[in-house]
């Protein structure tokens, strides 16, 4: 098999299994909506940016990535 479809099925099995943690974990953390997202709402439109819970994976994500390069 092929390099790229290896890497295609690999990546769609850690976007199930992370589809799958933010479905359980958002029971139990407000995965979001954090404090610090912008949300304008108005009569017929609604506007949500989230900035800190992009700040919060990309945080988390930063730290799992040097964790894996460390003990590599």
């Amino acid at each position: 098999m092929n390099s790229i479809p290896k890497i295609l099925i690999t990546l769609g099995a850690v976007l199930m299994i992370i589809g799958v943690l933010w479905a359980v974990l958002s029971k139990f953390i407000n995965i979001g909506k954090l404090p610090g997202d912008i949300v304008v709402e108005r009569e017929n439109f609604k506007f949500y940016f989230p900035v800190v819970t992009c700040l919060v994976i990309s945080v988390i994500l930063s730290v799992i990535m040097y964790l894996i390069r460390f003990f590599k």
